[in-house]
This record gives structure tokens, C-alpha cells and sequence, in this order.
């Protein structure tokens, strides 16, 4: 009797232990949920949207790693993009962002700033990523910028050291301030690159006023190929799918190769073409733009609670935050671009980033 007795004694605390446990174990989860949806970040394209091959891919792939990474769906209770069709669509994106209780939100391309600047003003228990462009005076903006004119250095060098007419060409977007940074950039490297080489070599570069019209894009490059280029730079955003479409055409159709060098992320994919039935590459590098690194490394601070507000964070070849591929290079271009790496990096070599 006295073990039954004990026995009967026991299950009830043990009943109590096992359901306080249980009880605990949900608190932890439910604890843990709110954690993670906490991390709720969104992103805001700029018109080119969100498979533009380009800078919004980049940026929208780092979100989808990073959410990954930390076990979040897609949604409003992880991460999501919302993608706008023309300027009008930013305030309302990000207003809809807001509504969904998105805690950071990343405004892709410089295009975006009036908008994250005013609705980070009305909403300072927000933080919000301005990419490509500067806020000044707000806690919650951090201004996210890269030296894209160092990689673009590297790619006028790999131009350089690629052509066989002694003619290449640099097609922009609009012709802003970040743009001609690549320009600059890029016709610094082709000029210095001639140097070593001891040869004559033209810059053909010209404004599409445009960064969503492939078509506009597709007849500037016909127009420098025209003139000889064999090898053309796009920073143009959606544009600049024109320049491949043409490239393909005329290496399609054509005994003479023309090379393209792709922009913000590896575009060797877009470069394929059949000749005979082979399957060709004409993506000879591309400049990359770490955007999704940089989204993922804004979004975990964030997350941490160590959100750089009010700060200006710069991106460069010494972060491996832009570089170069090595594509299509020959060996002497890829060992000439990283001698200029490494001067670069060490301060040796100072690259424009405006056109004189």
C-alpha cells in the first residue's frame, strides 16, 4: 500500500514537471518565432525590377540567402520584394511595406532616395537601406555606396588588353553622377591599358537617357560595332540587355567576334550563342557590385540590433564588395588585372570616378 501510495504520489509530479517542461518548451518557441520575425526585411526596386539580370537580381538573391540562412519564409512574416513599374510606385511600396510590418527596408538604386528619405523621416521606428546614394541626418538610414569605378577600371584594362580593332565602347544609363563614375573608370583602364600596350585604342561612349529601354540599348551598340568596337561595357541597367542581344546577333551571323562585358553580377549566362552548332560564349567579364553581400550584411546587423544609422558605409575592392570575373580574360589580360588589383587596393594606382 505504502508503494501504491508513493507511487500515486510520484505521477503527479511527474504529470507537473512533464507539463511545465511542455509548457516551457512552447514559451521557448514561441520566443524563438517572435525572434525571427522580428528580422522582417523588404526590398524596393528601382523601374528595372526584380530580374533585371543586374543590380535589383543581385540584391533581391543576397535577401532570398539571407533569409535562408535564417530560417525565414517569404512573405510578410520574413522577407519580400516589391517591385515598381515607374517612379510613382515607390512611395507606395514602401507604404505598403510599412503596412505589413516590415522592420528594414532596402531602397535599391539611387532613383529611390527621395522616396526612403521622407518615408524613413515619418517613420523613425523603421530602418530603412538606402543603396547607391547618401541620406545624411536620419538614425534610421544607413547609405550603402560602392567604387564601382574601381571595377570598371579593371574592365576598361581587360578591354585593353582584349580588342583586335583598337576600338571599344561604354554604353550608360542616364548620365548621373554614379554612372559616369563608371565611365570614368572604365576609360582610365582602357587608357592605361593602351599605355603598357603601346597602342592607339578609341572610346566610343554614349547615353542611352534610360535605364529600362533594351531596344534603345540594342541600336547604340549596333551603332558602336558599327564603328569598329569590338568589345563593349554596359552600365545601363535593363539597357543593356540590348547590347547582348546584339552581340549575339552578330556573332551569329558573323566571322568577326564581339565581346560584351556585363554589369553588377556574372552575365557570362546571358553571353551564349550557336555557331556551327557549338555553343560560344561572348561575355568576356563582368564587373560585380556585391549588392546581395551587402543586403545580407545590413539585414544581420539589423538583426543584431547594430544597424548603422546615420551612416555612410563604402564598398570596395579592399572588401571584395566589386571586383571582376575572370570570364573569357586571356592569361596576360587576368594577370594585368590583378597587378592592378592589388596596386589599387594599396593605393598605388587612384582611380577617377567623374569624367573630366
Amino acid at each position: 500500500m505504502r508503494i501504491g501510495n508513493k507511487v500515486k504520489v510520484v505521477l503527479p509530479v511527474i504529470g507537473m514537471i512533464a507539463l511545465l517542461s511542455g509548457c516551457s518548451s512552447a514559451q521557448n518557441a514561441d520566443a524563438n518565432q517572435k525572434e525571427q520575425q522580428a528580422t522582417t526585411t523588404a526590398l524596393i526596386t528601382d523601374t528595372n525590377g526584380v530580374d533585371d539580370r543586374s543590380f535589383n537580381q543581385s540584391a533581391w538573391e543576397g535577401m532570398v540567402e539571407w533569409g535562408k540562412e535564417n530560417k525565414l519564409e517569404k512573405g510578410n512574416n520574413g522577407y519580400q520584394y516589391f517591385q515598381s513599374s515607374n517612379e510613382s510606385d515607390y512611395i507606395p511600396n514602401i507604404d505598403q511595406a510599412l503596412s505589413a510590418g516590415f522592420e528594414t527596408i532596402f531602397g535599391i538604386g539611387f532613383q529611390l532616395k527621395d522616396a526612403i528619405e521622407e518615408e524613413a523621416t515619418n517613420n523613425p521606428d523603421k530602418n530603412f537601406v538606402m543603396v547607391d546614394e547618401v541620406i545624411e541626418g536620419l538614425d534610421n538610414v544607413t547609405s550603402a555606396t560602392f567604387q564601382s569605378n574601381e571595377a570598371a577600371y579593371l574592365a576598361g584594362l581587360a578591354a585593353s588588353y582584349t580588342t583586335k580593332t583598337d576600338v571599344v565602347g561604354f554604353i550608360g544609363g542616364v548620365q548621373v553622377g554614379l554612372i559616369e563614375s563608371f565611365d570614368a573608370g572604365f576609360q582610365q583602364g582602357v587608357n592605361d591599358g593602351a599605355k603598357a600596350l603601346d597602342k592607339d585604342i578609341r572610346i566610343i561612349s554614349q547615353y542611352a537617357g534610360a535605364f529600362d529601354a533594351p531596344d534603345k540599348g540594342r541600336t547604340i551598340a549596333q551603332g558602336i560595332y558599327g564603328q569598329d568596337a569590338d568589345v563593349i561595357y554596359a552600365a545601363a541597367g535593363a539597357t543593356g540587355n540590348g547590347m547582348f542581344q546584339e552581340a549575339k546577333s552578330l556573332n551569329e551571323t558573323s566571322d568577326e567576334k564581339v565581346w560584351v562585358i556585363g554589369v553588377d553580377r556574372d552575365q557570362e549566362e546571358e553571353g551564349y550563342y550557336t555557331k556551327e552548332g557549338e555553343k560560344e560564349n561572348f561575355t568576356l567579364t563582368s564587373t560585380l557590385k556585391e549588392v546581395g553581400s551587402v543586403v545580407k550584411d545590413l539585414a544581420t546587423k539589423a538583426d543584431k540590433g547594430d544597424f548603422p544609422g546615420n551612416e555612410h558605409v563604402v564598398y570596395g575592392l579592399e572588401d571584395d564588395a566589386v571586383g571582376l570575373t575572370d570570364g573569357n580574360l586571356p592569361n596576360e589580360a587576368k594577370q594585368a588585372v590583378e597587378k592592378a588589383r592589388e596596386k589599387i587596393i594599396a593605393k598605388e594606382i587612384k582611380v577617377d570616378n567623374t569624367l573630366d
